[in-house]
């Protein structure tokens, strides 16, 4: 096992702002068809594309069809205005009482800790946020942690965003060093696509800020397809896991990236394999501009039924939707396929 990586702290950094962010680039650099760059240049400039070079590198040259492409390349479906589909599907802005801090469930409240991304995945729910808004920087926190501390109900902390771990190792040291002194908070979960997109991020020191933390760290990560685990990654994520840190995947169920249950199960398995459970598989949001990835509620619940005759029960992650105003996230049942 090599730490060559883990040992360089700025070489996320120089990743980052080297991410491909020109759709001709990337359609050159994967030999894709040149008819396709003014619908993606369209698009782009309605979500701007951003993708770090190396992921790009784990794609399959001139395959529109590769599944991790699908999941970052701008196409001309995202301009289409289907019914249904909203900007803010899930009613975020009714539960964003401060700038910063969204509260929509009982015991924990989300902070929108960063409002960019190390990659910007087509079916974001969150393309249509008013980040602007909601990024009030280090002098702003205060509000939220003083709403935190006023509530005595919030017992977990979620960094979200955007992707918190753009944030650098000072800035996240300075928010824990606050929450700290809040003494009924005894989670920070972080949700984080980089431990996959861009593994460098994951040091020596930034695995030492969150073994160090005052509440039981949990970090969410965010993988859809198997062939999106590298050696970097599983490099990464070994590190994390011989730290003690309690690690979970949230997939998204994506029409042309994840719909069968051949890749849905690797998925699990490689998971696991490296340290990490297989916690939310997620319908899509009704977010516009991602009508093209979205799945027939009956498709999910047979491809999440196929996954419970396959793999162990904690393999299998729990199929669930959002709803605006309900107490959780809600689970989608696949019982009506058992036949015996």
């Amino acid at each position: 096992m090599t730490d060559h990586n883990l040992n360089n702290s700025t070489l996320w950094q120089k990743a980052l702002v080297n991410a491909i962010t020109d759709p001709e680039e990337l359609l050159t650099l994967l030999e894709l068809d040149a008819s396709l760059l003014s619908a993606a240049q369209s698009a782009a400039q309605l979500f701007p594309l951003k993708i770090p070079r190396e992921f790009v590198s784990r794609i399959e040259k001139n395959n529109l069809n590769d599944p991790l492409l699908r999941q970052i390349m701008p196409l001309g479906e995202e301009l289409l205005q289907v019914q249904g589909y909203k900007e803010d599907p899930l009613e975020e802005a009714k539960v964003n009482p401060i700038p910063g801090l969204l509260h929509k469930y009982v015991g924990r409240v989300l902070l929108t800790f960063i409002g960019t991304c190390a990659i910007n995945c087509r079916y974001c729910f969150r393309r249509h946020f008013p980040y602007t808004e909601n990024n009030p920087g280090r002098t702003g926190w205060e509000r939220a942690l003083n709403y935190i501390s006023e509530d005595k109900s919030i017992h977990e902390v979620i960094l979200s965003g955007g992707d918190p771990l753009v944030a650098n190792d000072r800035t996240l040291q300075t928010f824990s060093d606050k929450l700290n002194l809040i003494p009924h908070i005894k989670r920070l979960r972080i949700h984080s696509r980089i431990p996959v997109i861009l593994p460098e991020r994951i040091t020596p020191d930034f695995i030492a800020w969150l073994t160090q933390l005052k509440q039981k760290p949990v970090l969410v990560i965010h993988c859809n397809h198997p062939q999106e685990i590298n050696a970097l990654v599983k490099e990464a994520i070994f590190a994390l896991s011989q730290a003690g840190i309690t690690l979970l995947n949230q997939s998204v169920l994506l029409k042309g990236v994840n719909d069968n249950a051949d890749t849905l199960v690797a998925l699990s398995e490689a998971l696991f394999e490296i340290g990490v459970q297989p916690y939310y598989l997620h319908a899509l949001d009704k977010v516009q501009g991602t009508a093209h990835f979205d799945l027939e509620r009956e498709i999910a619940q047979s491809l999440h039924w196929e996954m419970s005759q396959r793999l162990s029960g904690y393999l299998v992650p729990k199929l669930v939707y959002e709803q605006p105003g309900a107490p959780s996230k809600l689970s989608i049942e696949a019982r009506d396929f058992y036949t015996g």
